[in-house]
């Protein structure tokens, strides 16, 4: 496996243009966000009947997705899993707020779709692919990406 140094150099490589970067902000965390909304609109049954905890904040599919990815982030370092725990919490409970506004599922969609439009409308500005094509882990390593980054302008 790769250190997390190797992947934020590899991944910055084809997100250098600032334009880029700036949708990269706000698109990468809308989608991590909708992908866990996407999660949490699976159907639980099968989590309920096997956990009998009758906690929705705890039975759904974005605690199960995200327990398998934190170990990816353990594995970068303590403090990347820390940080990625602490963004998978924040976006299970908004999800679980947003759901009880709205159909999570309709929202997560719509928005999934317009933050990739945004993605891929950066990348055409970059003249560079999306490092996921390259290689999947990308896709976990964008959300981390970012987070380093916007840490770095406010020091």
């Amino acid at each position: 496996m790769k250190t997390a140094k190797e992947y934020f150099d590899e991944y910055a490589v084809s997100h250098q243009n600032e334009t880029n970067q700036a949708i990269h902000y706000v698109c990468v965390p809308l989608i991590f966000f909708s992908v866990i909304g996407l999660l949490m609109s699976i159907p639980t049954t099968f989590l309920e009947n096997t956990f009998v905890l009758s906690n929705p904040l705890i039975e759904n599919w974005a605690v199960i997705v995200g327990l398998v990815i934190s170990v990816f982030y353990l594995r970068l370092g303590f403090w990347y899993f820390i940080e990625m725990l602490f963004i998978i919490l924040i976006a299970i409970l908004s999800n679980f707020w947003l759901g009880n506004q709205v159909s999570l599922l309709y929202a997560s969609t719509t928005i999934f779709v317009l933050a990739w439009i945004g993605q891929f409308y950066g990348h055409k500005v970059e003249g560079a692919k999306p490092s996921f094509l390259k290689d999947l882990e990308f896709l976990l390593i964008g959300p981390l990406w970012v987070i380093q980054k916007l840490g770095m302008k406010k020091k």
